[in-house]
């Protein structure tokens, strides 16, 4: 009864809270994280009363299961940008972009933090500064798409926007395997290729692997059935064994073997948008099921943040010094990227904005940190960065697409009223609606 009570709280809070922002123009993504701070541990959860926000941090954690689920579908979702005649037109760029992007991150949040620790030795250790250099690498993905459903934003800033954050996960996992790999050699005085090169390259490769058989089965067995809504009950039904299977961790002749959560569901939308002729309307409807899962997850997001880490002076210092180096090299990483690659002066002067978002895939890297000397430092400055960038960075993208004349005032129209009697007339004689 007390998480069912939970659940519908997390669930009122946000849609109160985008209301109350509505009259600021803020996205609806602050408002449901905001509404997670204000019923978390750290707050209504205070009073104690049970099912009346979440009064521990182990309630919510409880609740992880909705919040993997939600980046299953998240990452579902950015697989279907990965269609073939896009990739003709910005693969290219893409690629470009999100691995020098993320590569400059990481190497001036890594300059910064080790003149931190060079002027300020008892601060932070070298391990946990090039640690965090790579966690810096991180990009949410989330919070982005949530920012481009709410406005339907469209046009070439935001295509290019989904291919990179879609493909920062492959890049910010290699870099946080080689820095970490490092900086446990330098703990211990001793490297592993094995750990450094050898497991992360495999993660890549078998979640890519796994979510390519998901998609081609999706697709094989969807054949069999007509009606839209069976198709969405097995559009759903594998990606939740999607996300089952990318939690699997076994080990082989002594080698850890896991999966990425996003690169198995990314690679299953992928391939399944680009083999199913009829996938975008699936995905239509996909979108319009997981809208109170998002609005859950992000809510939950909010309930996590730990508010006691800013008490500590120490962290505030690390995380500021964190912040303004990861934004430097976010916006100098994407612009220097797409001048080289000759994209458009709108997309070259406002992607760097659009990527400052950091949360989930940067809380499980810190997770791992943690098994440093100094590791609870990198989860504490992460977690201090992620309660930053989670309630300004989608103010920010939301910024930079509107400059960039991608989110028009016709991005707002209620979907009820967008949807005419064309519209409704067309989806009502598909010829897929048949039984």
């Amino acid at each position: 009864m007390v998480v069912l009570l939970q659940l519908s709280c997390a669930l009122l809070g946000g849609l109160l809270m985008s209301r109350v922002v509505k009259p600021f123009h803020l996205p609806a993504v602050t408002a449901y994280l905001v509404a997670g701070v204000l019923i978390g541990p750290y707050c209504l959860g205070l009073v104690g009363v049970p099912g009346l926000g979440f009064n521990t941090a182990e309630q919510v954690a409880a609740l992880d299961l909705i919040s993997q689920l939600a980046l299953g579908f998240i990452a579902f979702t950015i697989g279907n940008e990965f269609r073939l005649e896009q990739l003709k037109h910005m693969g290219r760029q893409a690629i470009t972009v999100g691995i020098a992007q993320a590569v400059i991150t990481t190497v001036l949040v890594d300059i910064g933090l080790v003149g931190l620790h060079l002027v300020m030795p008892q601060v932070i250790s070298v391990p946990s500064a090039i640690t965090l250099g790579a966690i810096a690498a991180a990009t949410a993905p989330a919070a982005t798409l949530m920012v481009v459903r709410q406005y339907k934003a469209g046009g070439p800033l935001t295509k290019l926007l989904l291919l990179v954050v879609a493909i920062d996960d492959a890049v910010g996992l290699v870099l946080f395997s080689v820095s970490f790999g490092i900086a446990t050699a330098l703990e211990k005085g001793a490297a592993s290729l094995q750990s450094i090169v050898l497991e992360p390259l495999l993660e890549i490769v078998l979640s890519c692997a796994l979510g390519a058989l998901a998609g081609w089965l999706l697709h094989r067995i969807e054949k069999y059935f007509f009606s839209n809504s069976k198709r969405l009950t097995l559009s759903i039904t594998c990606v939740l064994a999607t996300v089952a299977l990318s939690m699997a961790e076994f080990t082989v002749g002594g080698v850890h073997i896991g999966f990425s959560l996003l690169l198995v569901c990314m690679m299953a939308g992928t391939v399944f948008c680009n083999i199913c002729d009829f996938s975008e309307e699936i995905m239509d409807r996909i979108d319009d099921w997981t809208a109170p899962l998002f609005v859950l997850f992000f809510v939950l997001s909010g309930a996590e943040l730990n508010l006691t880490i800013l008490s500590d002076p120490l962290v505030l210092l690390i995380g500021a010094v964190y912040i303004v180096f990861r934004s430097a090299g976010k916006y100098s990483g994407a612009f220097a990227s797409c001048a080289a690659t000759k994209c458009r002066p709108e997309i070259t002067k406002w992607l760097g904005i659009t990527l400052l978002p950091q949360a989930g895939v940067a809380l499980g890297m810190a997770l791992t940190a943690q098994q440093l000397s100094d590791g609870a430092v990198v989860r504490s400055v992460v977690l201090f960065s992620v309660l930053v960038y989670e309630l300004v960075g989608p103010a920010l993208t939301k910024y930079a697409l509107t400059a960039a004349g991608e989110i028009k005032p016709e991005g707002r129209v209620d979907r009820r009223r967008r949807n005419g009697p064309l519209e409704l007339f067309h989806i009502g004689h598909h010829p897929h609606n048949a039984a």
